[in-house]
């Protein structure tokens, strides 16, 4: 069979001798020897290798030991795998690259309903990469761009198709605008979540511009117990010791504006369990009322951020909205973690499949790498 366009080929041209790499066999390494042969082929014309379906694409292993690399790149390190079975780093890569472009493609095209768009940074100095989770799903699908500007998002639309882009009913993203321009400009059925978590840090963050207004306002001991308690005040008190806990209630009574600003962000939370925008939009009103007479500066503009980003809030209140917001920020979690197991990966279209293949299931044991 000629490699090149499939055809049967009647004349040979010539043949050497290969070796390639197999399973191991009771511990050995094994190599398999045989005479592949060149065949001219009258279909294209041309001399050409011929085709071994039991061979990989890299033709010095055989594809199930290529399969077998690959699988064990999915629960262990490139380095580790390495120093199992005696190959080089670049040669792992190779085979690991193999085995989840396979994956990729087994996944079938993409024609997502609801998705995530949020910025994952690659490296230090605000190199960003933008990343698209498919909600329903509850996987990455894209990663690209150079930034997290408003081009960088349309790269991924411009991939998906313009079809595929209309079908899109519900997009969940933070309140970064190039992110809702291009949302607009490129999927115009969909509606705009605000991701909860993003909105939430930005309260803790008047939370903490609160504590240290208050560290620079108080003298003597009323201000020693505000200091070293930034964590203890930001921190969910569930992820909070025991000793965390009684130093928080001691923080509290000491300070009555602290106390304030601290139970009106813990009560925020409920805004998101409200199934009509009528009680949502009551909530906040009520919200709002608390902060009359408290003097808390950076929660009145955090009220006003809620106020210019109301639609994008209000829209999680529909059933048909109600998807995880938090797969988001756990699929960044998880990608993190990928990128700390191999201290950062310098070929980005490694890292690419690594994070978009992480979340697919493993090849079956009869899988080809390189169908034709």
């Amino acid at each position: 069979m000629c490699s090149n366009c499939g055809q049967r080929c009647q004349g040979r041209y010539d043949q050497r001798t290969c070796r390639v790499r197999d399973l191991r066999v009771a511990g050995w390494v094994v190599y398999l020897e045989f005479e592949r042969w060149r065949v001219r082929c009258s279909g294209c014309g041309g001399v050409h290798v011929e085709r071994l379906d039991w061979l990989a694409q890299n033709p010095r292993y055989t594809e199930r030991f290529a399969l077998h690399v690959g699988r064990l790149c999915t629960s262990m390190s490139n380095k580790a795998v390495a120093e199992l079975e005696r190959l080089h780093d670049s040669t792992v890569k190779d085979l690991s690259k193999l085995y989840m472009q396979e994956q990729v493609r087994r996944a079938g095209r993409l024609k997502p309903r609801a998705i995530g768009i949020d910025e994952i940074a690659v490296r230090k100095g605000h190199d960003y990469r933008v990343v698209v989770s498919d909600l329903d799903q509850g996987r990455p699908i894209w990663m690209g761009g150079n930034g997290r500007t408003q081009a960088d998002v349309e790269q991924f639309f411009a991939q998906l198709g313009g079809k595929a882009s209309d079908g899109i009913e519900l997009v969940v993203i933070d309140m970064w605008r190039p992110f809702r321009n291009a949302v607009r400009d490129k999927a115009p059925n969909a509606e705009i979540v605000f991701d909860k978590f993003h909105i939430l840090r930005h309260l803790s963050n008047a939370l903490d511009q609160v504590r240290r207004d208050e560290y620079r306002r108080l003298q003597g001991k009323d201000r020693s117990w505000i200091k070293g308690q930034r964590y203890t005040l930001l921190s969910a008190q569930e992820n909070l010791t025991l000793e965390g806990r009684q130093a928080l209630r001691k923080l509290l009574a000491a300070n009555r504006r602290l106390n304030t600003a601290y139970l009106l962000k813990e009560s925020f939370g409920q805004l998101w369990s409200y199934r009509t925008e009528r009680g949502a939009r009551a909530f906040f009103e009520r919200w709002k009322q608390s902060l009359r007479w408290q003097r808390l500066g950076p929660y009145r503009k955090f009220a006003d951020m809620i106020e210019r980003h109301w639609d994008g809030i209000a829209a999680y209140c529909r059933p048909e909205n109600k998807v995880s917001l938090g797969m988001v920020e756990g699929l960044n979690n998880k990608i993190r973690v990928i990128q700390r197991s191999a201290y950062g990966y310098r070929d980005e279209e490694y890292l690419r499949l690594k994070v978009i293949a992480s979340f697919l299931p493993p090849l079956p044991e009869n899988a080809r790498l390189h169908p034709h």
